[in-house]
């Protein structure tokens, strides 16, 4: 599997895919799915992680899977963490 090159952030699939298309505004969104609309505008504006939670509820309210959401989270928070300067980690050798 290749890696991306810097994903979106999934509030970024959120505001094109549901905001811009639909025209729900991020208040009454964020009421439907029993949010309030700080979180949602953070998660919006990338500025907040997708939870486990709000993955099962944009899952129920967009259809699609929650796995789908934790999935596009995982690969922009790794992609992110790339980016950062690490220590070099000598491998654990796991021989007897």
């Amino acid at each position: 599997m290749s890696r991306m090159h810097n994903p979106v952030h999934p509030g970024e699939v959120l505001k094109d895919g549901v905001f811009n298309e639909t025209g729900i505004t991020i208040a009454a969104f964020a009421k439907r799915i029993g949010v309030s609309r700080i979180t949602l505008s953070r998660i919006v504006n990338g500025r907040a992680r997708i939870t486990a939670d709000m993955a099962l509820r944009l899952a129920d309210a967009l259809g699609g899977s929650a796995e789908s959401w934790i999935d596009m989270q995982a690969r922009y928070d790794l992609w992110q963490a790339r980016q950062k300067p690490r220590p070099a980690i000598k491998p654990l050798s796991l021989a007897a």
